[in-house]
């Protein structure tokens, strides 16, 4: 009854920490990447404010670019060009609207980029968001995305980091029903990242998959890699011999070879996890629009 006992607590001790370590990805992958929005500092008076600039749009939509109409900013000019071109840079002015001064970019195809940046007026004199050692703030602009398929997507793939995560703590502390939790952690990746992302990418950017073979589209293969982590790892425990227990009414536990396989493919989620989401992913080639190629067969990866 006591080893019964001690089991569920480390059991749910595990999944508890499982648990918190997917809010912890999900926190990183929010806070991280080339369409998080930029945080830049501005020195209003005697302290320093952090603002955010935009660097993710729809192409049903203007970007729109808004400061907080704080004491001692009065107004200022956007500047901004095609990325990455040597267009010449074109100037807008903030309007107030409301608590705020804003300016709107012009709509891009989808993968298409702009970079901007603000100068604003602060206490009678000129400031750069973002500074000019740090350059400009990039945005991407992707086709709108159902809901109805967006959330299913990033549901599946989370809900696939816990079971997996779940399994490799298993795999160190409690080796109990890993083939189990593999092919669970495997079947939730299937859905959200081989199934739902592709679908995902083909509304934003017009391609179901940009990755291996077909091109170098690191969000598409990073899923892929992990995706076939779980593969191996649920295979090979299905073919795997449990080990038997000194007590004959303790579970039957994963060899150390199965522990190994379901540890290594957890520490391939973490390491896919650690990228930040959108890295070289895709962009447009106004160079080949230039040229004649139309929008949706000018994206590359950038």
């Amino acid at each position: 009854m006591g080893s019964s006992s001690t089991g569920r607590r480390l059991g749910t001790f595990l999944w508890i920490l499982s648990f918190l370590l997917m809010l912890g990805a999900g926190v990183y992958q929010r806070l991280t990447g080339p369409t998080h929005p930029m945080r830049v500092a501005v020195e209003v008076g005697d302290e320093e404010r952090t603002m955010r600039l935009v660097r993710a749009a729809w192409t049903d939509e203007k970007a729109r670019i808004a400061i907080p109409a704080i004491a001692g900013v009065d107004g200022g000019v956007l500047s901004w060009r095609r990325y990455p071109t040597d267009d010449a840079w074109t100037e807008l002015a903030l309007a107030r609207e409301g608590e705020e001064w804003v300016a709107r970019l012009p709509i891009q195809p989808a993968a298409g980029k702009l970079e901007y940046w603000v100068d604003l007026a602060v206490d009678g004199r000129m400031q750069r968001l973002p500074a000019a050692e740090d350059g400009q703030a990039v945005l991407r602009y992707r086709d709108p995305v159902p809901l109805g398929v967006l959330i299913p997507h990033i549901a599946f793939m989370f809900f696939g980091v816990l079971i997996a995560w779940r399994a490799g703590l298993g795999a160190i502390a409690q080796p109990v029903g890993l083939g189990r939790l593999a092919w669970w952690a495997f079947g939730l990746f299937t859905i959200g990242g081989m199934i739902l992302g592709p679908i995902v990418q083909k509304y934003a950017f017009g391609e179901y998959w940009t990755g291996i073979p077909f091109g170098w589209d690191l969000t598409d293969n990073k899923t892929l890699v992990m995706w076939l982590a779980w593969l191996i790892a649920a295979m090979a425990l299905s073919k795997m011999r449990p080990v038997t227990g000194v007590d004959a009414a303790e579970p039957q536990r994963s060899s150390p070879a199965a522990r190994g396989l379901v540890l290594l493919a957890a520490i391939v989620t973490v390491g896919v996890y650690l990228i930040p989401h959108s890295v070289q992913g895709s962009e447009l080639d106004y160079e080949a629009i230039e040229q004649g190629v139309p929008a949706e067969e000018a994206i590359g990866i950038g």
